[in-house]
């Protein structure tokens, strides 16, 4: 079973990492992180990279894709050719996923529109210039496409693509492994559930 996340400067890792750990546990999993071009790449905060092992022109089909998000998904930094890659391995999968803003991605690739898709609360507006439909759930599963909202959520779509593909044991197996059971010290992980104060902390510091 093919898995590919394909990685570009600007990424947020653990958008990729995240799903990363939860999918290579299942059976049959070979999972690859493929760029323009291999070698490192660098996250949104130009601090932590990623190694690309391959190319995106080395593959031209998968099982599952698994789309990352951050700063470098939106649409004025987006490489061509990763959108025309996305278009054409999407054709292929079973299962076509996103993680935070990745579903802008998706969206530029001409694949949400008409769809319920979800994105981090920060990139609703750009997400529906692509057509698709915002809904503020964590993960949105429509046909054979899977969208996450935020960083963390990328988690929660492993786990429900996890049980899609290989049944709920080897999924909760996964989750047990990563000991992934959250209880934030903060009810403060949505935007409908942040205090006004919070809201305004974050737009004065961008």
């Amino acid at each position: 079973m093919r898995i590919l996340i394909p990685l570009f400067p600007g990424v947020t890792t653990l958008d990729a990492v995240g799903p990363y750990e939860v999918l290579r546990q299942l059976p049959g999993a070979e999972v690859h992180f493929p760029a323009v071009a291999p070698g490192v790449v660098l996250d949104g905060a130009g601090a932590l990279g990623l190694r690309a092992d391959t190319a995106l022109g080395d593959f031209d089909a998968a099982d599952v894709l698994v789309v990352p998000g951050g700063p470098g998904a939106r649409p004025a930094q987006t490489d061509r050719a990763l959108l025309d890659w996305i278009a054409a391995v999407h054709a292929t999968t079973r299962w076509t996923t996103s993680v935070c803003t990745g579903s802008l991605l998706l969206g530029a690739a001409g694949l949400l529109r008409g769809l319920d898709a979800t994105t981090h609360w920060g990139a609703v507006d750009a997400l529906e210039a692509h057509g698709a439909r915002y809904t503020e759930e964590r993960v949105v599963e429509r046909g054979r496409i899977i969208t996450s909202a935020g960083v963390s959520s990328g988690i929660d779509m492993a786990l429900t693509l996890a049980a899609r593909l290989a049944g709920p044991v080897p999924a909760m197996a996964a989750q047990l492994r990563i000991e992934y059971d959250p209880r934030p010290p903060f009810d403060s992980g949505a935007r409908s559930k942040a205090a006004p104060e919070v809201l305004a902390y974050l737009a004065e510091s961008r």
